[in-house]
Parts: structure tokens; C-alpha cells; sequence
């Protein structure tokens, strides 16, 4: 009776840890991590308030974001505006909110589009290596030897017309209404500026990831069984190197944000009269000394976003990293 008592316990103790280690996992065991690191918590709280407002910001906004009022010109804050008015007679609260809304479209879609591309190119490059891997590289180093800022400038100033003409060609032989829309057309130059200059970082950061992981136990049992090329890239090679890859993307949405605001201001990004954090400061740096809180409040706003974003970022590079997980 008493070795069958003591059999049971063992087999109720193993099923015991068997669960634990079902419910304990890399993924899980980040997460605490990450939960117990304050600033990362909030970065977090600071990344959940830009989603929510640019997701519901244009509906709680006070104001209509072009609603001009010119009885209360460049008012400072009031209980009518929070945060003032600008030179136009425009509730700030109100274009801050609608501007997140535009940096938080154009961090998410030029990061996936980078994103997409460095990992293909990245995994390419390591994978086959030679000749791709010499072209790749080549063009990685390149595209990251010119000045961000100004090579996304100078894309964005060159293909705004063209692609202006052909939606102005399009909507003449469609006649459909979203093509008749300006805004879409300097969201979609400015994709693909941000997205142009981002992808040779995230390549670069594939490219080693695979270099390390390529001559793996496991890549080499997948080879000997006549697992693809392909499929060991997508499979085994791309999924084991998304927690490197994870922190970048979020320090990629803040460098995003960041540089639509550069171009915005510089006159080459989202055009007047769709609300951008760079263009306010741009319409209004004239009145810096006489009115600063026209140019302190998107600043500030950009400043707090990118903060917590980078918050985030280390958050999450302590969470990942497999050595503080041992410690």
C-alpha cells in the first residue's frame, strides 16, 4: 500500500511539472520580465495611448481639425482650448490628436514595408551568400551611407508629381472619388521614403541572425532529410531570429514617427492642411518667440512619443535577451 501511495505522488509530481513547464515558456517568461521593468511599462502605457488616439483620437477630438475660428486667433490655453489656438484660429488639442493619427498610419505601414523587404533581402543575402550576398551587402551599405533624412527627402521630392499625375490620370478615367484625394498621395510618397531608407537596418540585423543560425544542428537534420532551401529560410532560419527582430521594429516605429515629422517640416511629407506634429512646428516657427506653445506643444508631443517608444524598446531587449533570463 505504501509503494503504491509513493507511486501515485511521483505521478501526480510529474504531471505537475509537466504543466509548469507547458505554462512556462521563453514568451511567458519575457513578459514577467518585461512587466517587472517600470520604464518599459511606461513606454507601454505611452505606445497604448498613441494607438488609442490614432484610432479614436479624430472622434474625441473637441474640434474639427481644420475648424478655423477667427474671433480667437493664437489664443493661448483656455477652457474652450486646452492648448490653445494657432495662427489660424485652429484648436491645437484637436490637431495633436488627428496627428497622431497620421503618425501612427505612417510608423505602422513604413515599417511593414521595411520590415517585409529586409527580411527577404537579409535572409537571401545570408542564406545563399556569394554573389547575393556580395550585391546586398553592397547596396545595405549604400543606402546607409547616405543621410537618412535627406535621402528620404530627396525620394519623396521626386516622385510626389508622379505619383500626383497618375492619381490625377486615374481619377480622370475612373471617376472615383478616392483618387480625388490629395492626402493619399503624400501618404503613400511618404511610405515609401520612410520605407527605402529603414529596410538595410533590418536586413543587416537578418543577415546576421542567419549567419549564426544557419550551421545549427537543427538547419543541418532539415538539409539531410531534403528540406528546401526555401523552406528552411522561411521555416526554421526567419522564425528563430523575430526576438532580435521585435525590438527593432519597435525602435523602428519611433524612428518613424521622428522622421515623417522631419519631412513634414521640411515642406516634403504630409501637406497642408492634413495635421502632421512636424508641419505644426513648421506653419508656426515664426511665432516661436511671441507664441512658443504653438511650437513647444507638437515638439513635446514627439519627444514624449519617441521617449516611450525607446522606453519600450530596452523593455523589451532586457525581456528577449536569454542571458537575463538565467540571471
Amino acid at each position: 500500500m505504501a509503494q503504491t501511495d509513493a507511486a501515485n505522488v511521483a505521478d501526480l509530481q510529474f504531471e505537475l511539472e509537466a504543466q509548469d513547464l507547458k505554462t512556462r515558456g521563453f514568451w511567458s517568461d519575457a513578459f514577467k520580465r518585461m512587466v517587472r521593468n517600470r520604464l518599459s511599462m511606461i513606454g507601454l502605457g505611452i505606445f497604448a495611448l498613441l494607438a488609442i488616439t490614432a484610432a479614436f483620437g479624430p472622434f474625441l477630438a473637441p474640434y474639427p481639425y481644420m475648424l478655423q475660428n477667427l474671433d480667437r486667433v493664437a489664443e493661448g490655453p483656455s477652457i474652450d482650448y486646452l492648448l490653445g489656438t494657432d495662427d489660424l484660429g485652429r484648436d491645437m488639442l484637436s490637431r495633436i490628436m488627428w496627428g497622431a493619427r497620421t503618425a501612427g498610419i505612417v510608423a505602422i505601414v513604413s515599417t511593414m514595408f521595411s520590415v517585409t523587404l529586409g527580411i527577404l533581402l537579409g535572409g537571401v543575402a545570408a542564406y545563399l551568400g556569394s554573389w547575393a550576398d556580395w550585391l546586398i551587402s553592397r547596396a545595405i551599405d549604400v543606402t546607409m551611407s547616405i543621410p537618412q533624412l535627406l535621402f528620404a527627402s530627396l525620394i519623396a521630392a521626386t516622385f510626389r508629381k508622379p505619383v500626383a499625375d497618375w492619381v490625377d490620370m486615374m481619377y480622370a478615367r475612373t471617376g472615383l472619388g478616392f483618387f480625388a484625394t490629395p492626402t493619399y498621395v503624400d501618404l503613400v510618397v511618404v511610405f515609401g521614403a520612410l520605407a527605402l531608407i529603414q529596410w538595410p537596418g533590418y536586413a543587416r540585423l537578418i543577415r546576421g541572425q542567419i549567419l549564426s543560425l544557419r550551421e545549427k544542428e537543427f538547419v543541418e537534420a532539415a538539409r539531410a532529410v531534403g528540406v528546401s532551401q526555401l523552406k528552411i529560410l522561411l521555416r526554421h532560419l526567419i522564425p528563430n531570429a523575430l526576438g532580435p527582430l521585435i525590438v527593432a521594429v519597435t525602435f523602428g516605429f519611433g524612428g518613424a514617427i521622428v522622421a515623417e515629422s522631419g519631412l513634414s517640416f521640411l515642406g516634403v511629407g504630409v501637406q497642408p492642411p492634413q495635421a502632421s506634429w512636424g508641419a505644426m512646428i513648421n506653419d508656426n516657427q515664426l511665432s516661436w518667440r511671441y507664441r512658443p506653445w504653438l511650437v513647444a506643444v507638437p515638439g513635446l508631443t514627439i519627444a514624449i512619443v519617441a521617449l516611450g517608444i525607446n522606453f519600450l524598446g530596452d523593455g523589451l531587449i532586457d525581456a528577449l535577451n536569454p542571458r537575463q533570463a538565467e540571471s
